[in-house]
């Protein structure tokens, strides 16, 4: 008879990620069955994502259509590059230092405290939210920057509350016009001369090259117009991807992106394949084609350093560009079966082994298949790679994407939901990751920022393994369930218990809400004596406090689900701790 008497305790860490390619039984406790808008967290755990919101508050303007979407997105110096249609634009764009209360009075002689006020003119319009703002100065020269002599509530607009951090815009400006049936917008930054530059492809029009000013030169070789990508590598200009010559490279003059004479340094390169994607890597430009992927060595087009091509691989290609990135120390890529790295493809050429993506391959399956566009960013803070799913009329609520982290055991995955990218960007400035995308409706937003998605809620969603804690066969009388979370703020989310593979006939109690008291306070971010609700902020607090819950139920198996509210701060699941007593063998 098994000894029922005493309280028996089960914990686990949160790690592993989403695994869908094992059976529950045989997966480690601390993988999850279901994990949405969490992430695997660097420092342990899963974090429950940040959100996005606008990067310019104001819409990028249409060229044709309302219903033309954002084609192109970078960050070049000072300002945010947008197209949409067929023309380019650019914006400022900073963040409110510090709130501004609705009731605050501001005609002709406010402030407005930002970051900065780089990239913004001497006077002109604001945008925080709905809110229009002028301003006939700025200071520069403080610490934070401020827009002087500031009048708020202007065209026809309402004064409104401003938490720190909104964003703070100008309006968009057209810097090139002209370009015809433009598809979508690809740019390189690149410096041969001390002179930062910014060229641009659209896959039609000639390429169109821009310095800081936003001053543009259309690049007008016959041989380059037209052409899908761009790439800088050992002061060359690279171009490949028009459609009568989908397996040609043509590359510039040394130091010169404007010039493609063969006599003074310019030329070809043709492999045998449809190129998809070029990028820079250490000391190589890997060049992606639909079946095989080269690699392009060298400096020159003649001499000892001259350039030569080698292949890969030859068995695999990539399917899109755009989900090309340096991550975790290697290049990473969208093949025909999943997500690859360059490194593990070059060396051990199989199909199935050569996939990193294996934990959540039915996923990348079911979308490669039915997606119309790939999207994809780096977040190198977080050594995060996220890759995104579009369909044709799919709301961005459903739209899927996958999150990779690499942590020191490998790989670990999750799912994202509600993020709908039509273009995207990371950019690194001065020590700051800019990741950005533009959306369908005209909009160009800045993710890691705030806690939903542009004011949808960020809905998360984790489910564990079915846990038996080694023998399926003995009931266990569940008692109490301890949860170890790093919060930012307070907890905003229900624990569901269901028992037996979550079978409908075993027992189902109802949700516990998660309350969090006594958050530890945050310098700078938490209030002396304040109370919110029930979260007390305390001095002293732990960093990773416990949240213990009486809980209800038995069965041969357990899961654990937790829900997420969707608009609290992001916290970190880091671990749990299950009590119970063992009851009769079935």
């Amino acid at each position: 008879m098994v000894d029922s008497s005493s309280v028996q305790p089960a914990a686990f860490n949160c790690e592993g990620g989403l695994v869908l390619n094992r059976s529950s039984f045989l997966m480690k406790p601390g993988e999850a069955l279901v994990l949405e808008n969490f992430e695997p967290d660097v420092e342990g755990g899963y974090r429950r994502m940040n959100g996005y919101r606008r990067y310019v508050n104001h819409v990028v303007p249409h060229t044709s259509s309302i219903n033309e979407k954002v084609i192109g997105v970078s960050k070049f110096g000072d300002k945010v590059i947008a197209c949409r249609g067929e023309k380019i634009f650019s914006a400022a764009s900073t963040e409110l230092s510090f709130a501004i209360t609705a009731a605050a009075t501001m005609s002709g002689s406010g402030t407005i405290i930002v970051d900065s006020v780089a990239g913004f003119a001497t006077s002109g319009t604001l945008q925080l939210d709905s809110e229009k703002f002028t301003y006939t100065g700025v200071d520069a020269a403080s610490l934070p920057n401020e827009f002087t002599g500031v009048t708020r509530a202007t065209e026809n607009t309402t004064a409104a509350a401003h938490v720190s951090r909104v964003t703070v815009s100008s309006p968009w400006t057209e810097i090139d016009t002209g370009r015809t049936n433009a598809g979508k917008y690809r740019f390189e930054r690149f410096n041969f001369d001390g002179n930062p530059k910014l060229v641009c492809v659209d896959g039609v029009n000639a390429p169109v090259v821009f310095n800081l000013a936003l001053s543009a030169t259309d690049v007008s070789a016959t041989a380059i117009v037209g052409s899908r990508f761009v790439v800088s590598f050992k002061s060359h200009m690279f171009y490949a991807g028009k459609s009568t010559t989908p397996e040609l490279l043509n590359f510039s003059v040394a130091s010169n992106e404007d010039d493609f004479t063969s006599g003074d340094g310019a030329g070809t390169i043709r492999v045998d394949d449809t190129i998809t994607g070029l990028k820079v890597f250490r000391e190589s430009l890997f060049i992606f084609c639909e079946n095989r992927i080269f690699k392009l060595t060298g400096s020159a087009s003649t001499g000892s350093d001259a350039f030569s091509i080698a292949p890969v691989t030859r068995n695999i290609g990539c399917i899109n560009g755009d989900t090309i990135q340096e991550f975790g120390g290697d290049l990473v890529f969208l093949g025909p079966d999943g997500l690859r790295t360059v490194a593990a493809t070059a060396k051990i050429g199989d199909t199935e082994l050569g996939t990193i993506s294996k934990n959540v391959q039915s996923i990348f399956d079911k979308n490669i298949k039915d997606s119309l566009l790939f999207e994809s960013v780096v977040i190198p803070d977080k050594t995060q790679y996220r890759i995104f799913f579009t369909k044709n009329n799919e709301s961005d609520s459903i739209t899927r994407g996958i999150t990779c982290v690499a942590r020191e055991q490998g790989f670990e995955f999750s799912e994202v939901r509600g993020i709908k990218p039509s273009c995207t960007d990371t950019v690194v400035s001065a020590g700051d990751v800019i990741v950005l995308h533009g959306d369908f409706v005209g909009f160009v937003h800045r993710q890691e920022r705030g806690n939903t998605f542009d004011g949808i809620p960020v809905l998360g969603k984790y489910r564990s393994s079915d846990l038996a804690f080694g023998d399926t066969g003995i009931r266990k009388h569940m008692q109490r369930v301890i949860i170890n979370y790093k919060p930012e703020s307070a907890l905003d989310a229900e624990l569901v218990m269901r028992y037996d593979n979550e079978d409908a006939d075993s027992a189902r109690p109802a949700p516990y809400i998660l309350d969090s008291a006594e958050v530890a306070a945050q310098f700078g971010l938490a209030v002396f004596s304040t109370v919110g609700g029930s979260v007390r902020f305390v001095f002293g607090g732990p960093s990773q406090p416990l949240v213990r819950q009486s809980v209800e139920g038995s069965g041969f198996s357990v899961v654990l689900r937790i829900n997420d509210g969707g608009e609290s701060a992001p916290y970190s699941l880091k671990g749990f701790q299950l009590e119970y007593t063992l009851g009769a063998r079935r």
